[in-house]
């Protein structure tokens, strides 16, 4: 399938493993909806594009690259807006990066502004994961990893989940040289939304 096809078929069912992120707050707080807000800040560090990239790059090297062995590219769906946001300079560098050194094409559709909830990965994992963790305060990041690497479902579902140490920092500027040098080909498809990053030398 063409990638500019895969990307107008995006909210129809998805088949393999996937990965995706989410925010909780960390501390010893009552775990039912209502939010409490801990001292300082509760994150180790910051959710940034370059960690989004790792962990994407994170999971290809540990699981995806085993699952799918003659794979050449990879499809990544993505909110508008965060840390992976259509228009995150950060992002598409990061990226770029990891195409240059795995060699895969990497084709990113961003769910159009305030459709994410389209993504069905929020239903089918999200969910479950609120529901095994219910009542249980998030103490700390080992227990949040514990809860979330837990969570299993009667029709199959296992996750595998992992503590990361890396540092991620703010305010990261990326230069219009680098820009430049993305081998960046917007889709005729909503290009500032669906795009394909190739593996330097190979742009098509």
């Amino acid at each position: 399938m063409p990638p500019a096809t895969a990307c107008r078929r995006i909210a129809r069912r998805e088949k393999g493993s996937r990965i995706r992120k989410k925010k909780e707050l960390i501390g010893d707080f009552k775990n039912a909806g209502r939010e409490w807000r801990p001292k300082g800040d509760p994150e180790p560090d910051h959710d940034t594009a370059k960690f989004a990239v790792h962990t994407i790059r994170r999971w290809w090297k540990v699981m995806g690259r085993r699952a799918y062995p003659d794979t050449t590219a990879l499809l990544i769906t993505a909110d508008a807006g965060g840390s992976n946001g259509s228009r995150g300079r950060l992002w598409k560098w990061e990226l770029q990066q990891f195409a240059n050194r795995t060699g895969l094409a990497i084709t990113v559709c961003h769910f159009p502004p305030g459709t994410s909830k389209w993504n069905k990965i929020e239903h089918r994992l999200f969910s479950h994961i609120a529901m095994h963790w219910r009542g249980k305060p998030l103490v700390d990041l080992a227990t949040i990893v514990t809860l979330i690497g837990e969570t299993t479902t009667d029709t199959g579902l296992r996750i595998r989940s992992e503590m990361d140490d890396g540092h991620y920092p703010q305010a990261v500027k990326i230069t219009d040289a680098q820009m430049a040098q993305l081998q960046l080909t917007p889709h005729a498809f909503h290009g500032e939304w669906n795009y394909t990053l190739h593996p330097r030398g190979r742009k098509q």
